[in-house]
């Protein structure tokens, strides 16, 4: 089997591949570009994997012409960039020690040995520069299944990194068939270790949940969360019932994580996922509207269009009712009104006064559907 795109074929991209296969060392396409290729989906980064040494792909790297930035000599990657396009070159590598968050790796020369301490076998799938796909442990059945499974022992794969417990769910999400359900040792695994999450940055925790949460319908994945234990490390107290009818009232909308994560509900979120201020204030303006009683048009007036659809179809979820009829040209309308009487316009007012009439007008401007007009707002008895 071979994969191809533009991706593979671009000049640059060849052209780094040729710098290390010049000078006698591999160079092989891994992981995420291989897997997403042969799936038909677009690709993003490019990931390279060699036998040379992290300094052998500098000197390869700088003499052809290329940047190459040491991002992480540690555990072997420096990045190339070359057409402009960031090229992440890996040396193979095996694991010396892990604690559940980090590892210790020793440089190999071996594929099979890099393939092994990965952690799904369809993201141990490497491909020459040719395209012709390289397949260490038998992963590829499992791709074209859409089988997300651990390499080896799903435990050992867990222990060295409790990270892939939620990676496990999220990759399901992403490419798994849900039909056929989540692999049943590799779940019993994430189940039996869920603790293993508490001893997470939160940081991390929360970039892989926005990720879990962006994917197309991560409802199946997020229950069986629940179901083993997990969720609840995450975000204690969160209920994933909600979840499968609001991406059902999404229908064809682009998928935002931020309403998906206020239907769950639960602890405090900005300390548990490490939440952005803009974030946070998100979470807080969605759940306020959850519990207000604010029509469409006014939430688009208010919040724009897009937290208003938050809003909207996250409180009809909870209710598990449908949506009020014409809500997003409502919202629409809202967002684009502009509320016409200034305070200049009330000369006559100042202080609590002011402030008083000023919400009573636009009260009675917001009843209207935004249809009064400043000289008829200005004539409302006061």
């Amino acid at each position: 089997m071979r994969v191809t795109g533009e991706w593979l074929t671009n000049p640059a991209t060849q052209a780094v591949c040729a710098a290390l296969t010049g000078a006698g060392h591999q160079a092989l396409f891994v992981g995420g570009c291989v897997r997403n290729a042969l799936l038909g989906e677009a690709v993003g980064d490019i990931d390279i994997a060699t036998d040379a040494r992290p300094e052998a792909v500098t000197v390869l790297a700088e003499t052809a012409g290329f940047r190459a930035v040491p991002t992480g000599l540690d555990h072997g990657t420096v990045t190339v960039i070359a057409g402009g396009v960031a090229h992440e070159v890996t040396t193979f590598r095996r694991d010396v020690a892990t604690d559940g968050r980090h590892a210790v790796v020793a440089f190999a020369s071996d594929v099979a040995e890099d393939a092994a301490r990965r952690d799904f076998t369809m993201n141990a799938l490497y491909a020459t520069a040719e395209g012709a796909v390289i397949d260490p442990l038998g992963g590829l059945p499992d791709l074209l299944a859409r089988r997300v499974r651990f390499v080896g022992d799903p435990d050992a794969r867990i222990t060295e990194d409790y990270l892939r417990i939620l990676r496990f769910f999220r990759f399901h999400a992403v490419y798994g068939d849900v039909a056929a359900g989540l692999d049943a040792e590799g779940l019993a695994a994430c189940a039996a270790h869920a603790a293993g999450i508490d001893t997470l940055s939160r940081e991390r925790v929360g970039s892989e949940m926005r990720k879990l949460l962006a994917a197309r319908d991560p409802a199946p994945a997020v229950a069986a969360m629940a179901q083993a234990g997990v969720l609840a490390r995450v975000l204690p107290g969160a209920d994933a019932r909600a979840l499968p009818v609001l991406v059902h009232l999404e229908g064809g909308m682009p998928p935002r994580w931020p309403r998906r994560l206020a239907v769950l509900g639960g602890a405090d979120a900005t300390a548990q996922l490490r939440l952005s201020r803009v974030e946070a204030t998100e979470q807080a303006l969605i759940r306020a509207g959850i519990e207000g009683m604010q029509g469409a048009g006014e939430l688009g007036y208010r919040h724009g269009t897009a937290l208003a659809a938050d809003i909207i179809l996250t409180r009809a979820a909870l209710l598990e009712l449908l949506p009020p009829p014409g809500w997003e040209a409502d919202a629409a309308h809202g967002a684009a009104s502009r509320f016409p009487v200034r305070a200049a316009d009330l000369p006559g007012l100042g202080g609590p006064a002011l402030g008083a009439r000023l919400r009573a007008m636009e009260a009675a401007w917001i009843g209207s559907g935004f249809a009064l007009t400043r000289g008829e707002l200005l004539s409302l008895p006061g």
